[in-house]
């Protein structure tokens, strides 16, 4: 068989309990449905920390602590991102904190959207300082981005990164269909971005709220990997009549991809296929000492 990427999004920026009763708020339901994802056969693993009183995201480096220990008591092999979201902090630098980490709390991968943009209901802001920023960080600690695309802008501004010496020989990009705002998931939209994208990067896709299920299929159609999990969509059907859990996604998903005679890659597979190394500085150089 053949096979694919298949990262993980557990929780997100949005859903809560009152959302979608699934939706995994604590450190310790977090790391429960990360590592069934695991079990299904997920390598990448793209997290949020949640607030232990409030449920609102955090980027508190005590809770990215707890978080990634927890998994890693249990599995080391997993890559691990680290959001560093926009939508509600705006800080460069408190975005960043998690890439503070060490050991076993530190991050293989730090998210980094490539623009500004809209959502349905609130923007997210990027500007060049902070992408530019968070990109350095990621390349001083060895931490590899995990480059999220919602256009052909933001490839586009890929090559500009690549230019600076701030992204690793090989790329991995998260792109995101479905905002009202941004690519849809149609084959035109995703060549669209796919043909303006550097030869070095590797790709998944996922699908926001009804249009996940769409993006994911189509990724897999085209010999690329997917994102999938509940900070994506909440709901199992288009008609949202059924709430979604973690599992009924990527169990779906996973036997629709079997049926293509697809295979989820292995955390090992896929580690040496993007060249992570955790622990080591600058992509598999010695780190930095200022």
């Amino acid at each position: 068989m053949s096979t694919y990427i298949l990262n993980f999004s557990p929780t997100g920026m949005l859903p809560t309990k009152q959302m979608n009763p699934h939706t995994p708020i604590s450190t310790s339901e977090i790391i429960d449905d990360v590592l069934m994802a695991a079990e299904l056969g997920a390598s990448i693993a793209h997290l949020h920390a949640r607030d232990q009183k409030t449920g609102e995201p955090t980027c508190d480096l005590n809770t990215f602590a707890t978080l990634f220990e927890g998994i890693r008591k249990y599995n080391k092999q997993l890559i691990l991102c680290a959001s560093l979201s926009g939508r509600n902090i705006s800080d460069p630098t408190l975005r960043a904190l998690p890439l503070s980490l060490d050991g076993d709390a530190k991050p293989d991968m730090g998210s980094l959207t490539l623009s500004s943009m809209n959502f349905s209901t609130q923007p997210s802001i990027n500007a060049p300082a902070t992408i530019n920023y968070l990109a350095e960080q990621m390349a001083l600690k060895g931490i590899s981005p995990e480059v999220e695309i919602f256009d052909s802008g933001m490839s586009n501004y890929l090559h500009c990164l690549i230019k600076k010496s701030l992204m690793p020989p090989t790329v991995y990009a998260n792109i995101l269909l479905g905002n009202i705002f941004g690519a849809q998931p149609s084959f035109a939209h995703m060549a669209a971005i796919t043909s303006s994208l550097p030869g070095n990067v590797v790709s998944s896709f996922a699908g926001l709220g009804s249009y996940q299920l769409r993006s994911n299929t189509l990724a897999l159609a085209s010999g690329h990997g997917i994102r999938i999990g509940l900070e994506d969509n909440i709901w199992l059907d288009h008609k949202r009549t059924t709430l979604a859990s973690n599992r009924s996604l990527l169990e779906r998903i996973t036997a629709i991809a079997n049926l293509q005679e697809l295979t989820p890659a292995t955390p090992r597979q896929v580690r040496e296929q993007l060249g992570l190394q955790p622990g080591q500085g600058r992509y598999g150089l010695p780190p930095i000492v200022d």
